[in-house]
């Protein structure tokens, strides 16, 4: 392993960020009684009052309102709860869901494990940069359609969907929204507030909060089942114990996110793209050149396989994912690719860079050096063909 690493594989998961730790320390050592104790005890109302006080720090993130806020473990439970919790509130309604073919897994398996009890399922295609094709969608919209789910930017090539629109057409077609909020929350300006959304998922563990905790917005009035049952937790939405030192962390996390950082952040990211496609021959950005979040670079490196190169980088400290995080132990081809319309080869050659707090700008020219020689060395000794 090399003395320096370069992480640059934040969209899998950040650092912790050392005063989220601290936030989070005396509700594992000092107050440590749960939230429904309240009745019974002074910790227990400590508890209680430390667990709201941190439900309104990630509600004012979001721009909602405190009870639109349904805690979780993280993305893939609220997105689970998301699609799961609505169709069964909305079971009477109809047995119709849309989602994008590039979602990522909480909601594309979640369509699945839907489709497979006879809901049915449209999902839809995208174009050469991710993007869903508004009329598309507005077609596929019908009387039994009860929720469409497309994220708000892509997991692996980073593209932003326009959610404002999106959500417009629902609502004039009387059918929910839900949004996947686990790459844009904190990076690029939302507020629920304004914007026709009636659900998000949000993550702590992307934003150098701590893992296991997440949320699902749900906006007020918004038809919604219980998924997981046990006791009356989250206004009853949601059974289970709450993490008060997670809530606590996910609220610091949220408030430790600056605008001039994502500024910072973005210039790093602009300035890989530039370089990388600049050192190496043969290479396509995948995604959106601007309509993207300021941390994310996908870049596919022809005539290579991204699995090589990412096992070079790592023997030089630099730590990225290849295809999308999940297919890191399959031979499968990244949905996201071949959806775009990209070949097996083209899939298996991308590298994603997700950017966080900790890079700096001094690590590009390393990664790029190494990257040049890296995929230099692979070619000479590749099977395919320019």
């Amino acid at each position: 392993m090399a003395e320096r690493i370069i992480y640059m594989d934040n969209a899998a998961s950040t650092r912790l960020d050392e005063r989220v730790l601290e936030a989070m320390r005396p509700y594992y050592l000092t107050t440590y009684a749960v939230a429904t104790s309240e009745f019974g005890h002074s910790m227990g109302i400590e508890a209680k009052e430390t667990l709201e006080a941190a439900k309104v720090g990630i509600a004012k993130g979001l721009g909602a309102g405190v009870e639109e806020i349904v805690l979780t473990s993280g993305d893939t439970e609220s997105s689970n709860f998301a699609l799961k919790g609505v169709t069964m509130a909305q079971a009477k309604k109809g047995k119709h869901i849309i989602v994008s073919k590039i979602e990522d897994f909480p909601v594309l398996n979640s369509a699945k494990a839907l489709e497979r009890t006879g809901l049915q399922v449209t999902y839809l295609p995208v174009d050469g940069h991710g993007f869903v094709d508004l009329g598309e969608l507005e077609k596929a919209i019908t009387r039994e359609t009860v929720l469409v789910s497309i994220h708000h930017a892509n997991q692996e090539i980073g593209t932003m969907q326009d959610i404002e629109a999106i959500g417009k057409i629902c609502h004039e077609r009387g059918t929910l929204f839900h949004t996947d909020c686990t790459h844009t929350f904190t990076r690029v300006p939302i507020d629920m507030g304004k914007l026709p959304v009636d659900l998000a998922t949000i993550t702590a563990h992307t934003i150098h909060g701590p893992k296991g905790i997440g949320a699902l917005y749900v906006r007020k009035g918004t038809p919604i089942s219980k998924w997981m049952d046990g006791g009356f937790q989250e206004n009853n939405l949601r059974a289970g114990l709450e993490n008060i030192p997670g809530a606590v962390g996910f609220a610091k996390a949220i408030e430790l996110v600056t605008a001039e950082e994502n500024e910072r952040i973005r210039a790093i990211r602009d300035a890989l793209i530039a370089k990388l496609l600049d050192a190496v021959p043969q290479t396509v950005l995948n995604g959106h050149r601007t309509k993207r979040i300021p941390q994310n670079a996908n870049i596919t490196f022809h005539r290579v396989e991204g699995e090589s190169i990412t096992l070079h980088l790592d023997m030089r400290g630099v730590e990225v994912s290849t295809g999308s995080a999940c297919f890191s132990r399959s031979l499968e081809a990244s949905h996201v690719i071949m959806g775009i319309g990209g070949n097996h080869e083209r899939a298996h050659g991308s590298i994603r860079y997700s950017l966080g707090r900790f890079n700096d700008i001094s690590e590009v020219d390393s990664v790029v050096e190494a990257m040049s020689d890296i995929v230099t060395r692979l070619r000479s000794i590749s099977p395919l063909k320019e």
